[in-house]
């Protein structure tokens, strides 16, 4: 198994910039035995009442901040929690930041680097009570959208902090949207709900590691990111009794996927969960908990597009994408959505 073999061609083009609207007007790849060309509001019409759909309810922060030390214009974003008031974080240009120095983001929202590593990485300790610390970031920051999105100021709006955000965000913690559940919308979850399809609330922290190619020549060799999640006891027993019931379980998105199977064992028995999970899916993975699902198009080389060719099939995902590009598909984190059967069944 090489990366390489993990690699396509996406011309500039196909990288969506603005989400569909409505929502739920996306596309829809549907891949079964064979490809269907549907939308998202098709979605109702390929599950079966007792199916359940389990959503990722994590909420995206505005993690991206603008700040300076002395003179120097400093860009940061946190990219993982580390305590109350401690991040993980990308700077720049990191050259201009040593341990000590104190970066002012607001007159209420300033940071002290307490740690530098290379790449550009630092760790951030801010000031002021931990118990105000959202709020004041919430007015600060900006979303922290994917670097192929483009905006003529640089920034991301007012547009983007609802239009990055799902429909189930609750939990916050994300530096990242878990980008199949932006195509929800309340008329599609009524539907669904109204033909007695079942919905579920797993909670996976997306962290920036979500973007980062794979370097190494094997994939094998590839360091995962690790991110928090939780399976509550809920979720857990709706999953396993719409298992035991005849039910199929269908992951909205990568995310929901990846906290599931850490939360699976070896016999398909989903547990609660909490904690760090850092699973890193490839081809020749045993799916444990999932039956169907449901993702957007994601970039090539890139850990998740490794998911999906272990769930589907590489040359069957590759042929799907293929058909995705000569049709007009728009890719990534605001793109268009499929809904994937295993290779093994339809």
């Amino acid at each position: 198994m090489k990366t390489s073999d993990f690699d396509f061609d996406l011309p500039q083009g196909f990288i969506a910039q603005t989400p569909a609207r409505p929502r739920e007007s996306a596309r829809l790849l549907v891949l079964g035995d064979h490809i269907e060309n549907k939308h998202v509001s098709d979605l109702p019409g390929f599950l079966r009442p007792g199916d359940l759909l389990v959503v990722n309810d994590t909420k995206v922060l505005p993690t991206r901040l603008s700040g300076v030390k002395g003179q120097a214009r400093i860009e940061v974003t946190l990219i993982k929690r580390l305590g109350d008031l401690d991040w993980q974080a990308f700077a720049r240009p990191a050259k201009k930041l040593t341990p000590g120095d104190l970066i002012d983001f607001a007159p209420d929202l300033k940071a002290t680097v307490v740690r530098k590593d290379d790449g550009g990485e630092i760790t951030l300790s801010f000031q002021g009570p931990a118990e105000s610390f959202g709020a004041r970031l919430d007015r600060v920051g900006r979303m922290p959208l994917p670097p192929y999105i483009k905006r003529a100021s640089g920034d991301s709006g007012q547009e983007d902090r609802e239009s990055y955000q799902t429909l189930f965000a609750d939990r916050e913690g994300a530096v990242a949207a878990p980008t199949a559940g932006l195509h929800f919308t309340p008329s599609l979850y009524d539907a669904l709900k109204s033909k007695g399809i079942n919905f579920i609330q797993v909670t996976l922290h997306v962290g920036a590691g979500t973007f980062l190619p794979v370097k190494t020549d094997d994939p094998r060799d590839h360091k995962m990111h690790s991110e928090w999640g939780e399976v509550s006891p809920e979720a857990a027993q709706a999953v396993n009794q719409t298992r035991q019931k005849g039910g199929r379980v269908v992951a909205v998105g990568t995310t929901s996927l990846r906290i599931l199977e850490s939360a699976t064992a070896e016999d398909g028995t989903v547990f609660p969960f909490q904690g760090e999970t850092d699973i890193f899916i490839l081809p020749g993975y045993r799916f444990r908990s999932v039956d169907l699902l449901m993702t957007n198009f994601h970039l090539p080389r890139s850990t998740l597009f490794m998911l999906v060719s272990a769930f589907a099939g590489l040359e069957r995902v590759k042929a799907a994408y293929a058909h995705a590009i000569r049709e007009g598909y728009r890719f990534f984190s605001y793109g268009d959505a499929s809904l994937i059967f295993p290779k093994t069944t339809s």
